[in-house]
């Protein structure tokens, strides 16, 4: 028998029962780093990138991967999501420029949305490395982590950037 809150008396996985939890706003935001070169920074601010405005198609793309998270990680419960919506900014460095991805999704329900942030802002990051791999092939897709999340049982949480 095991003390894992995802494994059943049998010892085989199980979702965790939720349903005496109370229904809460749940907020989570998420954020990605790439790495990038001065090169392709240039071609996307010119409308250059052949396939399109890559920010566009990762937004839509973050979007939907965070409807999807249920679907690619086994234990995490189907959530009606009320919101989402991302940021993309730029910062120049010594041999480039990082772009930071951050994904804010909301949900009135009995467990968190970390994980559909955390989907949100990697599967947007993925689609951003795909639309303009034909530039750079050097990206570099960095950190991704929780940045805050809100409501819930567990507290409010902030990390410490």
């Amino acid at each position: 028998m095991s003390n894992f809150s995802h494994w059943n008396k049998e010892g085989r996985p199980k979702m965790v029962d939720i349903s005496q939890k109370n229904i809460t706003t749940r907020t989570a935001i998420a954020q990605s780093t790439i790495g990038l070169s001065k090169q392709l920074f240039e071609a996307i601010e010119n409308g250059l990138i052949k396939k399109g405005d890559p920010l566009q198609v990762a937004q839509i793309s973050g979007i939907m991967a965070a409807k999807k998270t249920a679907d690619v990680i086994p234990m995490c419960h189907p959530v009606i999501l009320q919101g989402s919506d991302f940021t993309f900014n730029y910062h120049k460095q010594d041999n480039g420029y990082d772009l930071i991805i951050q994904a804010t999704i909301k949900c009135n329900g009995q467990t968190g949305v970390e994980m559909e942030a955390l989907t949100a802002v990697t599967i947007a990051a993925l689609t951003f490395y795909d639309m303009c791999k034909a530039v750079d092939k050097t990206m570099v897709i960095k950190e991704t982590f929780l940045v805050q999340k809100t409501g819930g049982k567990s507290g409010d949480f902030f990390h410490e950037l």
